[in-house]
């Protein structure tokens, strides 16, 4: 059975931008309630409002971010799915970030209305801001 969670929208339109993999991290820390850095071999992944996206970093869609109100114990298992499933059903493109407490869904923001229904339809509720 599918898990109904309790979610915020973040203030602020944000962006997620691909750096070279040897790249310096950009001190992207203005504004924003989530800030999201990512080295791996083939990349450096920021998720930051779209004030402090590096100069360097090309352009991309703009996004809405909806925090899931944690923290998850490790053991629960299925919370990103229950969240991410009936949008991906409908068509709706993420971007997910976890983090140790709790989890992170990016939307498209010309996406962002039709989301919030269907996460509502699903039983999710958007709380606060």
């Amino acid at each position: 059975m599918p898990q109904k969670l309790k979610f915020r929208k973040l203030s602020g339109i944000y962006a997620v931008v691909r750096l070279a993999p040897n790249a310096a991290i950009p001190d992207c820390e203005g504004n924003g309630d989530f800030i999201s850095i990512t080295r791996t071999p083939d990349e450096l992944s920021i998720v930051c409002r779209v004030e402090n996206i590096p100069r360097s970093a090309k352009p991309s869609p703009r996004w809405i971010c909806l925090k899931l109100e944690g923290p998850f114990p490790f053991s629960q298992t299925g919370v990103l799915l229950s969240f991410i499933e009936p949008l991906s059903k409908n068509g709706i493109p993420i971007f997910a970030v976890s983090t140790y407490d709790t989890d992170y869904v990016l939307i498209q923001e010309e996406f962002a209305l039709p989301a919030l229904k269907i996460l509502q339809y699903a039983g999710h509720e958007c709380i606060g801001a």
